[in-house]
């Protein structure tokens, strides 16, 4: 069915100067201007849905309150698989790849795998800027924390921590903005345009799933970090939902039906620059009610293997405080096990090996101390859940010709 777009401001542009302050082709070193991309302000743009979209954003808001009211406090296994899968996929967006057994090794501090250790920073970001909206406004003083935790330890951008840009930034290209796919504002422009971005995110005047999109959108345009924006933007969007009352206590991992088709997700970035967002709106409600479905699946799931563990060799004793531990996130440290049994080192010793034995850990490190094990079940269904959403997702872009 053909709709009419809704009106939404475009980017201007402008030209600015421009010197190389690296080596490379002799056409980069000889670029003196860059055409850089200015976002509108959007605090007071007005935005309405058509009939078929507003049902749409309805169903999703229903799907996700209804997720959070049935499982998301009661079982606190699935707010833990879900912040995990978020990260996973949110740095696959990045083109970033890493399990569950690299962000359990990140955790105990074994750096084989950098982009595990980038999933364990933004995890504690996502968690950092969500919970702070619960009090019904999103600070920058908020975003600025989550972006120094994501960045803090970063070799190249530990510097730039925790603080908008004052360099040009651009993405694709390589190592100067002449054939990049997009330049983001001159950083001068960045705090204004994010004090807009502020006041947008505080109106009560459009659906939350609506907000969240187009302050998504915003955010990737303006581009405010010179690094970790992908992290940062697609965590605003849980922090949109949260202040507007649509969750409580889970955290919808929207990356995870986004990086199912990313050229889709780069193209609607585009296309919102030109002021073409209906689409893109439409699709976060799709992507959030696609995710709730499975969601509810694995938390089903979760209980019932819960359930079983309960009745084996987590029954009773520090077996079952190591199991009911593990409802609130598959990753288990040496450290956090330690805690759990009161430092007796031959009691975690002891119940490590039971579990490993009985099937419900998976040692991860090879080393003999700050080990780190992961839950079988649900980081199974960590992967399970993830390939749903994917199929899903494919399987509907199939059906309607993307």
């Amino acid at each position: 069915m053909s709709r009419t777009e809704h009106h939404w401001p475009t980017h201007t542009t402008s030209t600015m100067p421009w010197r190389s302050g690296t080596r490379g082709p002799r056409a980069d070193r000889q670029t003196t201007t860059v055409r850089v991309s200015i976002p509108a302000p959007i605090a007071a743009v007005t935005w309405a849905p058509d009939d078929d979209t507003a049902a749409l954003l309805d169903r999703a808001a229903a799907a996700l309150r209804e997720l959070d009211d049935q499982h998301g406090a009661g079982l606190t296994t699935l707010t833990g698989v879900l912040d995990r899968t978020e990260a996973v996929a949110s740095s696959r967006i990045e083109d970033e790849s890493a399990d569950l057994d690299d962000v359990a090794r990140a955790v105990v501090g074994v750096r084989a795998n950098t982009s595990a250790t980038l999933m364990v920073r933004a995890g504690g970001a996502v968690d950092r800027l969500v919970s702070s909206s619960d009090g019904g406004t999103i600070t920058e003083r908020a975003l600025l924390d989550a972006h120094r935790i994501l960045l803090c330890d970063d070799p190249v951008d530990g510097r730039y921590a925790g603080r908008y840009r004052d360099v040009q930034n651009w993405i694709g290209g390589g190592n100067t903005p002449r054939l990049a796919r997009y330049v983001p504002p001159p950083p001068e422009l960045v705090p204004a345009l994010m004090d807009d971005l502020f006041d947008f995110l505080h109106r009560d005047d459009l659906h939350p799933i609506a907000q969240a999109a187009l302050a998504h959108a915003q955010f990737e345009s303006i581009h405010p970090f010179t690094d970790g924006n992908g992290r940062i933007g697609r965590a605003l969007v849980a922090a949109v939902l949260r202040r507007r009352g649509l969750t409580r206590t889970v955290t919808v991992p929207i990356a995870t039906a986004l990086v199912a088709d990313r050229d889709r997700y780069f193209w609607h970035l585009e296309r919102f620059r030109d002021g073409r967002v209906d689409d893109w709106v439409r699709d976060v409600a799709i992507a959030i009610g696609t995710v709730c479905d499975e969601a509810t699946l694995t938390a089903l799931l979760l209980d019932e293997a819960a359930d079983h563990r309960a009745t084996g060799v987590c029954a009773d004793g520090p077996h079952a405080v190591v199991g009911r531990a593990l409802a609130a996130d598959p990753v288990l440290t040496e450290d956090r096990l330690d805690r759990l049994l009161r430092g007796d080192q031959g009691l975690v010793d002891r119940v490590s090996d039971d579990l490993c034995r009985a099937g419900v850990l998976r040692p991860v490190t090879e080393r003999r101390r700050r080990r780190a094990w992961v839950a079988v079940d649900p980081a199974a269904e960590l992967a399970a859940f993830g390939d749903r959403v994917h199929a899903a997702v494919r399987q509907r872009a199939n059906r309607v010709g993307w």
